[in-house]
């Protein structure tokens, strides 16, 4: 639904979210899943998914990537297999050790740090804005003057976005061009035929190996072959 490349990304990171699952004995996001009963308690509470569409995020992360740095990366998250334990989680809490990781992320793959952090960053910050505008007051009549009163906003982020939003929050930011995905480029069109005609050839070239296997095991069998010679011995007309 979303492409090729884009699908076999969220494989690979449901494989990353299983191991951390599986490592630990809880999913990854339950702050968002407590953030959500939290707010379900409060009368009159909006919740609001606040984040970027992950389609987006995705086909913009990959069309950022070069060839050779998405095989890095998937090869990457396919064996990915170290242990995590929940001191390494609270080490994580630690802004220095988070600024390091962040760091060497920048390093490794920049352009996936900008698409999925830099951006990500960005587009918090404006929906965060929207959230905290002021709420205008019902009036009874149109003379009335108009009477605002501050908006309470509780956002839930992770904690590697926090310097990006304060960073942000001052800005006058537009979120256009973060929302576009760009046009695949002429390399990944070609590896995309490539690789549809290669699938497509291996099913026909399967096709005629078992028909044509089916075919000799048929005419092989004894019932058919009595068959057959019986037909020869019909007389022609």
């Amino acid at each position: 639904q979303n492409g090729v490349m884009s699908g076999l990304m969220q494989m690979l990171l449901l494989k990353v979210s299983a191991h951390i699952t599986e490592q630990l004995g809880m999913a990854p996001g339950g702050e968002f899943r407590e953030a959500f009963k939290e707010a379900s308690k409060v009368p009159f509470c909006k919740f609001h998914l606040g984040d970027r569409p992950i389609p987006v995020t995705f086909k913009r992360a990959i069309a950022a990537l070069s060839f050779w740095q998405k095989i890095k990366l998937a090869w990457g998250l396919c064996f990915l297999s170290d242990p995590i334990s929940k001191d390494d989680v609270e080490k994580c809490k630690q802004k220095d050790l988070l600024e390091q990781m962040m760091a060497e992320m920048i390093g490794e793959f920049p352009d996936l740090h900008r698409t999925i952090v830099s951006e990500r960053d960005i587009y918090l910050t404006y929906m965060l804005k929207q959230a905290a505008k002021q709420i205008e007051l019902p009036r009874a009549s149109e003379d009335e003057p108009r009477q605002y009163i501050p908006a309470v906003v509780v956002g839930v982020v992770g904690m590697g976005h926090v310097p990006g939003i304060e960073k942000n929050w001052n800005s006058d930011l537009k979120i256009q061009e973060i929302m576009s995905v760009p046009p695949p480029s002429t390399t990944s069109r070609i590896l995309k035929f490539v690789l549809k005609a290669t699938v497509l050839g291996l099913v026909g070239y399967g096709c005629y190996r078992i028909s044509h296997r089916t075919v000799q095991c048929v005419l092989a069998m004894p019932t058919t072959q009595i068959y057959l010679q019986r037909l020869s011995e019909l007389p022609q007309r």
